[in-house]
């Protein structure tokens, strides 16, 4: 049975570098301590943002200085918490930090007002009077769009001071998935035991050995259904407390509330669930011929990862994951190449898994460079997954050298389209460098599946989110009964006719962490369909196409996202890109079925 190390049991080369931002917690505390006299300092400026220009820039350019700080601060405290989740010195440290950014929320409400309060044409000669605040006229224009969703100052100031209990459900769900639950060990085909974690749960689901498939899904949704209660009851306050703030700011709903601060139109999420569900008999099909390929009289939710190529399987050591990244992503330039290998030599990345450890992986993009956390198993999965977060870190790289700090920092619609964009790359070297047919096919199974778990999957659990946070407006009562209700009608509507639906599946939306995130999981599906299509016109256009991307990567939030968008040559205010992806998806259906039929 494969032992999981303590975090300091971990070789130190296979850590991120969190020394970059402080040497130690000590001193970590130590500029903490000082610089919550950033409190002092934005009293000063409470009643005055509407004098005259240079003390408007003046206020603005402090924002700026306070959020390359906090970032720094917050990085490292919570970097820190999720290399053992157990340890309480950084979850104190965390908390700590929270608590002050509320302060500092609070203390700084007046901003918006103020702002607000500044005519027009006052504005307009704000510009001329100091022209270095013409740098922030988007950011400026920004705040002033959301007039009618902004609140009297003392209204404002209270939403504030909730603000740290709005992160609430994301942090109990945290720390009861992440730090107390465990699992019975799953047993395979040979009766030997294996321990599964969040980390060891995936690769089994990949694995050939059905028993252990089926016994690794019984053991973590056994011990989900013991606590499916407690985990409805902090889905339920997660939709509570979206739907307060979006009713406090005059939203119609926690939806239109969540798009507005990311400029997407309502209509791009609504369009996307459209054409994904136009698009179901494809994944019908897909459902149908794993059935066959896998030979299974039933097909259980626990076989749709398995290797339909059952005789072949890759590994890799995380040194050879490195190369084969650096090698599929050479058509995105030697610049971009050099950026990476910073990042690899930099101990940007935290790889492997370690007891208390956060699962999953992600990337923080900050100064002076990201982190990158991983679990590192050694699967195929696992080196898209390295491709997938790097392309973040690069994003948010290439957005922090050349924007400044108001703008730096790109907005969720677009944090998926350089990541995937770098896993439709490194397939499309994989399958261009393999002439045996069966390590084809296998890739090929392999990208069908990024398909299934990325357009299809997200876009479902958008479908969910949506439904949950309904309900919560409506009044009604989110159960765990009802949350199994809605996620087994979702499953059988995409899956089809040719799956059992087993009872455990009905609890997967307890597990699913992007829940919490506020229609985050959406973006997921967008972002696959505009990365199809720009890694597409990348390969066939070449240098052009990567210069248009480039000029999206270093965007950050200078621009609307569908616009910025739009510079790499994808529209997402229509469903083209949704229904030409999953043309691609059709066409790899029959090509699998080719090769294995020969």
């Amino acid at each position: 049975m494969m032992s999981i190390p303590e975090r300091k049991d971990v070789n130190f080369a296979d850590t991120w570098a969190l020394t970059d931002l402080y040497g130690s917690d000590a001193e970590w505390q130590e500029d903490f301590q000082w610089n919550q006299d950033y409190l002092n300092y934005v009293k000063g400026y409470q009643g005055r943002l509407g004098e005259s220009a240079q003390l408007l820039y003046n206020w603005l350019q402090l924002g700026d200085e306070m959020s390359r700080i906090f970032e720094r601060l917050a990085v490292y405290a919570f970097r820190r918490a999720d290399e053992d989740t157990r340890a309480a010195k950084p979850q104190e440290m965390c908390a700590q930090l929270t608590n002050f950014m509320t302060q500092l929320n609070t203390a700084t409400a007046f901003e918006t007002n103020e702002i607000l309060a500044i005519s027009d044409e006052k504005l307009e000669q704000f510009y001329q009077d100091v022209p270095a605040l013409e740098g922030y006229r988007r950011h400026l224009d920004e705040i002033r769009r959301r007039r009618a969703h902004i609140l009297s100052p003392a209204e404002e100031r209270l939403l504030a001071m909730a603000g740290e209990l709005s992160d609430n459900p994301d942090n109990i769900f945290s720390m009861l998935n992440d730090a107390d639950l465990t699992f019975p060990d799953a047993i395979d085909a040979q009766g030997a035991a294996h321990h599964v974690t969040h980390g060891s749960y995936i690769p089994m689901m990949y694995g050939a050995d059905r028993t252990l498939r089926k016994s690794a899904f019984e053991s973590l949704y056994g011990v989900y259904e013991r606590h499916k209660n407690t985990l409805a009851a902090t889905l339920a306050a997660q939709a509570k407390q979206l739907w307060f703030f979006a009713q406090a700011r005059n939203y119609p709903s926690a939806l239109a509330a969540a798009l507005d601060r990311t400029e997407v139109p309502e209509s791009v999420y609504h369009s996307l669930i459209d054409a994904v569900r136009e698009n179901l008999p494809k994944l019908h099909r897909y459902t149908s011929l794993r059935k066959k390929l896998l030979g299974v009289e039933e097909l259980h939710f626990y076989d749709l990862y398995a290797n339909m190529v059952g005789d072949v399987e890759m590994r890799f050591t995380f040194a050879e994951a490195k190369e084969l990244v650096l090698k599929a992503l050479a058509p995105l330039s030697e610049n971009y190449l050099n950026g990476l290998r910073a990042g690899f030599e930099g101990r940007w990345i935290d790889v492997y898994e370690n007891v208390g450890k956060r699962s999953g992986a992600y990337s923080s993009g900050a100064r002076p460079h990201p982190f990158v956390l991983l679990n590192f198993q050694g699967t195929l999965n696992d080196v898209f997954t390295l491709a997938h977060e790097m392309g973040h870190a690069m994003h948010s790289e290439m957005s922090n050298v050349n924007q400044p700090v108001v703008y730096s920092d790109y907005v969720i619609f677009v944090a998926e389209v350089a990541s995937t964009c770098n896993e439709a790359l490194l397939m499309e070297y994989l399958l261009n460098h393999t002439t045996d047919k069966r390590e084809k096919a296998y890739l090929i199974n392999y990208f069908l599946e990024q398909f299934r778990t990325t357009l299809y999957r997200q876009t479902m659990f958008a479908e969910f989110e949506l439904q949950i946070n309904e309900l919560a407006q409506q009044g009604q009562g989110i159960t765990a009964d009802r949350c199994c209700e809605i996620y087994r009608k979702l499953n059988e509507d995409y899956f089809g006719k040719d799956i059992v639906v087993d009872d455990q599946i009905a609890l997967e939306w307890a597990r699913i962490p992007h829940f919490y995130y506020n229609y985050y999981v959406y973006q997921y599906a967008t972002g696959y369909a505009a990365a199809i299509a720009i890694s597409r016109r990348i390969l066939k256009e070449g240098q052009p196409a990567v210069d248009d991307y480039f000029k999206f990567l270093s965007g950050g939030c200078s621009m609307p996202p569908i616009e910025l968008l739009k510079l790499a040559g994808v529209d997402l205010s229509t469903p083209a890109p949704i229904h030409q992806a999953l043309e691609l998806f059709d066409q790899l259906i029959d090509q699998l079925d080719e090769l294995l039929a020969e």
